[in-house]
């Protein structure tokens, strides 16, 4: 049976973004890689991924910003591994100089491609934020890994990350990886916890 990987989008992104489609193509006939769309709100995308866990129960959390702040809670909650990348701790501090209308940068299965970004949703991330290490486990502490874009100029989490886990990965590339990055740093290092993760249970 193929092992199952959940993966976690950025917030102006969706489970079609490059991340995904690459590691969809990189673990074709190896593992299933669930790339839902996440909800803009935080607590239903919270939901989601919970009931997301709950009935396919994967073997790893992939996220990427965004998506690595929501893996780092749910795989505390679950006890899931995850590999973080560019994890965006803070989204309050993401959003709050982008309110406005927006439009996500890949297709979302609704069709739907407009989002309001105010202050009602800033006002949601921030009750998450302040709450969101407070389900960290000791068992989950060497499970749970970073992986920081060196030229990553949006998000620098790693000392916030280092507070809380111990496994800091760095690969020359920004905020967003793309296809040929995500193959050839995320990739290797998702199979590399999985595999670790497997000798510990």
């Amino acid at each position: 049976m193929n092992k199952k990987i959940l993966f976690l989008h950025g917030f102006f992104a969706s489970g079609k973004c490059v991340p995904a489609l690459s590691l969809k193509e990189a673990f074709e006939n190896r593992a299933d890689v669930i790339t839902p769309d996440l909800p803009i709100h935080p607590k239903e995308a919270m939901n989601l991924i919970m009931n997301i866990c709950e009935s396919e129960r994967p073997d790893l959390l992939v996220g990427n910003s965004c998506g690595s702040f929501y893996a780092q809670m749910a795989a505390n909650i679950k006890s899931i591994p995850a590999l973080l990348g560019n994890p965006y701790f803070m989204m309050t501090e993401f959003l709050k100089p982008r309110i406005g209308a927006h439009e996500y940068k890949s297709p979302r299965e609704s069709g739907n491609q407009k989002m309001v970004i105010d202050d009602r949703l800033i006002g949601e991330f921030a009750e998450i934020e302040k709450i969101q290490f407070d389900c960290c486990k000791c068992d989950c502490e060497k499970r749970i890994w970073g992986l920081f874009g060196r030229n990553d100029t949006l998000a620098h989490f790693e000392p916030l990350f280092l507070e809380h886990y111990k496994h800091a990965y760095h690969f020359p590339g920004g905020h967003t990886p793309t296809a040929d990055e995500v193959k050839e740093w995320y990739v290797p290092l998702a199979e590399k916890l999985m595999a670790y993760s497997s000798t510990k249970n």
